[in-house]
């Protein structure tokens, strides 16, 4: 099922690529933790990095709404796999506010300006889409509601299109007339398949035609400037282009089905997707789904917002309520027929589970997001935490499997039920 594997070079001294924002991080025992804990999540990130899978990681855990572990190991660019073209780059150390793509995890940031037009009174999820843009109400997608696109039940999972070029992505009115003229025989919301491209174009457009402004500007009027985020916004402005992480292919390569099931998630060729992402082209564009960018500190004060709820620094991002609804659970554990796992969905956050999940044992109360493979984003009620952990390697890599899987068991571990 895979081909050779290719990894990074990792020094056998981790201490030379390692950075800790010891000013940042407030006593474990203030907060219901130990050194030990902490430090025991560390090590299981410092595992993965050891496989060689990952160039660059970053991670912040916020406990009670305070920062116990801000961290980053490895290197943001210039340390590639061999025989990758980015070989005479420069190395740059990873530090923990390098701004990193999210990817998919871009989709729970997303979803929460579509939750905001509700809460304005703008909206309503149970509107069909079509109400709001007309072209879209057609060939068997007159049915779809708001609702099923942000729980992945809109039944048009795929750009309707074959073998489409990469640089479709940057070309917005261009997937929207395609989504519109598309056609579906799942309209109707009974089947969950993870739309990991068109969901995010659809919400884009409903926002931008609600208000008219773009995507962009409402992502930064009601969540990044209220989050005095320096970062989270669609790819980067021109000025902060020099700052982004690479993203790099790693590990072994995948063949038949991991390929075709990975290719049908996201209608491009997995192996592809990291030298698309490092184009200049990926990082002037909006892509709703996918390329928001933000420092892992950020990404965390997003999900402490949302667990605090609505509220950061004393102001009010959202009601109360509008993050009950975004986390509400909007269907029963079910096999997904584009990632063909078993998982929960929100209208905007994937949710966790009693045994294992995204997010760790005994995590069911836990929501958020992964992105391309190993990125995973979430807050835990029950825990009190806030994670972010982001990272370069786009690699399906059978080792990642069990790296990530010791990650996501150390930080529930070590992060003991309070509520």
């Amino acid at each position: 099922m895979f081909k050779k594997a290719n990894t990074v070079p990792v020094p056998k001294n981790l201490g030379g690529v390692t950075q800790i924002d010891s000013k940042a991080e407030v006593s474990p025992y203030d907060v219901s933790m130990t050194r030990d804990n902490v430090e025991a999540i560390w090590n299981s990130v410092e595992s993965f990095y050891r496989t060689g899978l990952q160039p660059g990681m970053t991670m912040v855990v916020r406990r009670q709404g305070e920062i116990v572990l801000k961290r980053s190991i490895g290197h943001a660019r210039g340390n590639p796999p061999p025989q990758h073209p980015d070989q005479d780059v420069d190395q740059v150390l990873m530090t923990p506010d390098t701004p990193i793509c999210l990817f998919s995890a871009s989709k729970a940031i997303t979803a929460m300006l579509v939750h905001k037009l509700q809460e304005q009174g703008k909206l309503d999820l149970n509107d069909t889409v079509g109400k709001y843009i007309p072209e879209f109400a057609c060939n068997g997608k007159e049915g779809i509601t708001i609702a099923h696109v942000l729980s992945h039940r809109a039944g048009v999972p795929q750009i309707p299109i074959s073998n489409p070029h990469p640089s479709l992505l940057f070309k917005w009115d261009s997937v929207i007339d395609l989504i519109n003229a598309g056609y579906t025989k799942r309209g109707d919301g009974s089947q969950q398949a993870y739309h990991a491209i068109v969901g995010g174009y659809i919400l884009g457009e409903l926002v931008q035609r609600i208000t008219g402004e773009s995507i962009q500007a409402n992502l930064q009027k009601f969540i990044a400037k209220p989050l005095n985020a320096k970062y989270l916004t669609y790819g980067l402005n021109p000025e902060h282009h020099d700052s982004a992480a690479y993203n790099y292919s790693t590990g072994a390569l995948p063949v038949f089905p991991i390929n075709v099931l990975a290719k049908r998630a996201l209608n491009i060729d997995f192996e592809k997707i990291a030298s698309i992402s490092n184009s200049t082209d990926f990082l002037n564009a909006s892509i709703p789904a996918g390329n928001i960018y933000g420092t892992a500190d950020e990404v965390s004060r997003f999900y402490q917002m949302m667990l605090d709820g609505g509220q950061f620094n004393g102001k009010q991002l959202f009601e109360a309520e509008t993050i009950k609804l975004a986390t509400k659970p909007a269907g029963g554990l079910s096999i997904d027929q584009t990632l063909m796992i078993p998982i929960r969905f929100s209208t905007g956050f994937m949710l966790g589970e009693n045994l294992f999940s995204l997010f760790g044992v005994k995590a069911r109360k836990a929501y958020g997001h992964l992105g391309l493979i190993n990125i995973v984003t979430w807050a835990d009620p029950a825990r009190d935490i806030s994670v972010a952990f982001l990272n370069t390697g786009k690699s399906l890599d059978p080792r990642s499997v069990p790296a990530l899987g010791k990650i996501l068991v150390s930080v529930s571990s070590n992060c003991s039920v309070l509520k």
